[in-house]
């Protein structure tokens, strides 16, 4: 999937060095969920076996095949939210020297066209942990809206419980709304 701005494509092994590039950092994945990676050898195992699903992909700027972040649809049965066979749960992350340039909602607005188009699903979930603030941002212009607050959320890769705010979007309300979402220009880009 692409447009003039974004790549959206499969993970390669080569990829490794580039995603220990940012998921390195440590105010990437603890937000989302996930300890930063500790080196590129732990990278290299994440493509093999977190990124490998059907719908994970890796974020590119056109202009550029290296991975700068990742978007993915999870199914049923890989999603502790999506628990029909038409509705899957949207999640990302994106590099921080690429945060404030609007790529993360042009990322989400392909994957939920592949969403809604291309598979057929008729409902897609989402949810941010309490103060990711950035998350919560590109969801409120993606079209999601509230579903519910589950104050004592499991997020086992931290061994910890956290206030989850867990959001969702239907193919009515995406069909009805796509062409309202707020535009980012290629200015973003730049």
């Amino acid at each position: 999937m692409e447009n003039s701005l974004l790549k959206i494509r499969r993970w390669k092994q080569c990829d490794a060095d580039d995603l220990y590039e940012y998921a390195k950092d440590p105010e990437i994945g603890p937000p989302a969920g996930w300890p930063p990676h500790m080196d590129a050898a732990e990278s290299a195992q994440v493509i093999r076996t977190v990124f490998s699903g059907p719908e994970d992909y890796a974020i590119c700027l056109s202009c550029d095949d290296r991975p700068i972040g990742e978007i993915s649809l999870k199914m049923k049965g890989d999603s502790e939210l999506a628990s029909g066979d038409d509705e899957c749960e949207l999640g990302y992350w994106l590099g921080r020297p690429f945060w404030g340039r609007g790529i993360m909602t042009e990322a989400g607005r392909l994957l939920l066209a592949r969403a809604f188009e291309d598979i057929g699903m008729e409902r897609v979930w989402c949810a941010y942990y309490e103060g990711n603030d950035r998350s919560a941002a590109v969801q409120r212009r993606l079209g999601f809206r509230h579903q519910r607050t589950e104050p004592e959320w499991d997020v086992p890769l931290m061994g910890e419980k956290r206030i989850c705010h867990i959001n969702i979007l239907t193919r009515e309300e995406w069909l009805r709304d796509r062409n309202s979402i707020q535009d980012n220009s290629e200015e973003k880009y730049k």
